[in-house]
Parts: structure tokens; C-alpha cells; sequence
């Protein structure tokens, strides 16, 4: 979004844009300035910037900001955010009004790790991130070991985010992590040749726990893995108006392929915990396994008003032994089998329910062309007002 102001809070459920002009009197006191022509030992200012990301992470206070001028920042060591904000004082980092900003690892050890080995946990993400209360917006990070890892984090807001290319997934939140919000990520073409594609999703939430968690607004597309993971996280989040779509191929030729291409992967583990995680409003298709999956989670998983379309295998895959998942007015379009359901689901109003033949002839439109176009100039989805939508009026399945 171009505008004359750096982002600096986000509310519940919206980004809330404040206007704070860089000036030469403020930037001093309260922000950092970041540009490619810049000195790390510069003071920060607009016209005197700092020269790398770190530097400015490294100054940074509760309650900065850190506005980074356009161009692309090649890495030869990842940035590393390790001091917190407050309730009351996040710390700001975001792009300069509106310019493109990358931030690229391709130049990372870690990015090349060796078929079978392992990527250090302080390597991790071109952007690793052990803090909380930031407020992290409008960058481009491609080509990193993870494109932002994020362990132990809290009550962070990550808004219009771009994670493409990475060599692990385009974004990690694990561990003891609570009350952050994902809002309008767009994570694609992340893929993980040291595993074959066993691993990097276009948004993985797994191996922790915290409530709270929220993704709002993401599309996932064309990952080697998943498009969202959930393995072993054993504590509910909020994934709603997302879409997941053309996960799971081959598209690098990996040798032994091991991409297992869902779009929503809902838990898993040995054993799986028993969560109840939330999915509401939101697509998934043509990916190469299923659209929606439990993955072995027994817990209630609560599918609200979900759509599916020519997904490989199963639409909605919720047929874990004893599983106690609610499906409630959820659409099933032209996929290799719409439902497999457990002893204890309960599934009502789904596009199964009211019987009938569910194909590209049910809906005003199978193309997704406008879903998956430009944002909108806030950075929410684009409209899609026809994708997927029953031509009898039945009131099923998400709207765009």
C-alpha cells in the first residue's frame, strides 16, 4: 500500500493504519532508518540511514520504529530479533511508504543445507524472530532457510507479508507461542530440496503450544508440502477467509519426492494431540491430496462455511477413529471423494448433506483468477464475489 505514513498498530481482526510521517525531528527520537546506500554507523535518520536491518533491530526500543527505504538486502547472516516490545510500546518494522522492500537469504549457509541435513535452530528463517510485541509489515522474504521463523513468540502482529522461495517453509510460528495474528500473508513456491518436499508449507503452525493464534486473510499456493500445517500445535487457532491452493507437486524435480499436498493439514503427530482448531470461511483446491484434513486429530474441530474444489483425494477428510469434528454448511465441488467423516462427527447443511450432484456446473464460477489477483489497497483478498458459489442459492461454502 503506498501512502505518506509507516504503519505502526494492528487491531484484532483489521491492520490499523496510524499516520506517522518520518521527519528529521522524529526520526532521531523514535525512528530508524533503514536504505540500501545507508552506514550501520549513521544515526538512523532519513537522510543519514542506516544501512542494514540488523542494525536497526539491534537500536531498536519499545515503541521505535524501524521504516526500511526500498531495494533488495542480500543477507550474509540472518536478521535476528531477540528484544521485545510492550503492550504498550511494540516495535515497528515495516517497508517506507509503500516501497518494495526483499529481504533475501539466497546468500545464507543455511539456505543450502545438504540433502539429509539439518538447519541449526539460530539459522533458522531469514528473519528468526524470539520476541514479542512487534509489529512486523510489507516485506518481501524469499530465498531464506524458513522465511520468517518464529519460536517463542508473543502477541505479535505479522500483516502483508510476502514469503516466496524459500528452502524451508515460507513461514514458521512453534513453540511457546500465543496471541499472535497473520494477516494477509501471501506464501508461495517454498520447497525443501535437503528433505525432497517433506517439510516446507506455505504457513506452518506446529511443534508447540499457545492460544490465542490467529490467520486472517492468507492465500498459500504452489508449496511442496502443505499449504497450512498444523502438526503437534496443542492449542487451538483461528484460520479463517484463507485459501490454499496447487500444493504438493513436484514442480522442482526432486528425486524422491516426499510432498504430501494438503491444504489445510489440521494437526497430526505420534500421537496426534486432540485440538480443537477453527476453519472458517475459507478455500481450498487442486492441491494433490486432500482440501481439508484432520491428519489423525481427534479433538472438535469446528469447519464452518468451507470451500473445496477438484482437490485430488477428499475434500474434507475428517475421518479420524472417534474424531468429534463439526462440519456446518460447508461446499464440496467436482473432488475425487467430497467427505470421509468419523464415528463422531457431527455434519450438517454441507453440500453431502443435501445430496444432489456437486460439479463446475453447480457453481457461477470455478475460475480463480480473481481470488487470487491483486490485493486490495488495505492488503485484504480480492473480491471473488462468483468463485465457488451454488447456482441453486444454497447458503454454503465460503464467499470472497
Amino acid at each position: 500500500m503506498r501512502n505518506t505514513a509507516i504503519w505502526t498498530a494492528a487491531a484484532i481482526g483489521a491492520v490499523l493504519v496510524t499516520a506517522l510521517p518520518v521527519t528529521e525531528a522524529s526520526a532521531a527520537a523514535t525512528t530508524l532508518v533503514v536504505a540500501t546506500n545507508g552506514s550501520d554507523s549513521a544515526p538512523g535518520t532519513l537522510t543519514q540511514p542506516l544501512r542494514s536491518v540488523q542494525r536497526a533491530v539491534d537500536l531498536a526500543k519499545p515503541g521505535d520504529t524501524i521504516a526500511v527505504r526500498g531495494g533488495t538486502y542480500a543477507l550474509t547472516d540472518n536478521v535476528t530479533i531477540t528484544t521485545s516490545g510492550t503492550a504498550s510500546q511494540p516495535i515497528t518494522l515495516g517497508a517506507y511508504q509503500g516501497e518494495r522492500v526483499v529481504i533475501d537469504g539466497e546468500r545464507l549457509p543455511a539456505s543450502h543445507t545438504p540433502v539429509g541435513g539439518t538447519i541449526p535452530r539460530a539459522e533458522r528463517g531469514a528473519v528468526h524472530i524470539e520476541a514479542s510485541y512487534w509489529r512486523i509489515s510489507d516485506l518481501e522474504i524469499v530465498n531464506g532457510p524458513y522465511g520468517v521463523y518464529c519460536d517463542g513468540c508473543n502477541t505479535n502482529v505479522f500483516a502483508r507479508l510476502r514469503t516466496h522461495d524459500n528452502y524451508e517453509s515460507g513461514f514458521q510460528l512453534q513453540g511457546a507461542s500465543s496471541g499472535n495474528q497473520i494477516l494477509n500473508l501471501d506464501s508461495y513456491a517454498n520447497r525443501d530440496p535437503r528433505k525432497n518436499g517433506e517439510s516446507a508449507d506455505g504457513l506452518a503452525i506446529k511443534e508447540g503450544s499457545g492460544t490465542g493464534n490467529v490467520v486472517r486473510g492468507a492465500r498459500l499456493w504452489n508449496n511442496v508440502d502443505d499449504g497450512f500445517d498444523n502438526w503437534k500445535f496443542a492449542s487451538p487457532i483461528v484460520i479463517e477467509n484463507t485459501v490454499a491452493y496447487g500444493n504438493g507437486f513436484n514442480r522442482w524435480n526432486f528425486p524422491d519426492f516426499a510432498g504430501d499436498g494438503n491444504g489445510f493439514k489440521l494437526g497430526g503427530g505420534s500421537p496426534a494431540p486432540a485440538v480443537a482448531h477453527t476453519l472458517r470461511g475459507s478455500a481450498s483446491f487442486k492441491n494433490a491430496a486432500h482440501g481439508v484434513t484432520d491428519n489423525g486429530n481427534p479433538g472438535a474441530l469446528a469447519l464452518t462455511r468451507n470451500s473445496t474444489w477438484a482437490n485430488a483425494r477428499t475434500g474434507f477428510d475428517v475421518d479420524t477413529s472417534g474424531g468429534r469434528a463439526v462440519l456446518t454448511a460447508n461446499l464440496s465441488v467436482a473432488d475425487a471423494t467430497a467427505a470421509a467423516l468419523g464415528s463422531a462427527t457431527v455434519s450438517s447443511g454441507n453440500s453431502w448433506d443435501l445430496g444432489g450432484t456437486w460439479n463446475a456446473s453447480s457453481v457461477l464460477s470455478t475460475d480463480p483468477a480473481p481470488l487470487t489477483g491483486v490485493r486490495k489497497a488495505d492488503g485484504s483478498l480480492p473480491a471473488a464475489p462468483s468463485f465457488l458459489v451454488p447456482r441453486n442459492g444454497a447458503d454454503i461454502g465460503a464467499r470472497f
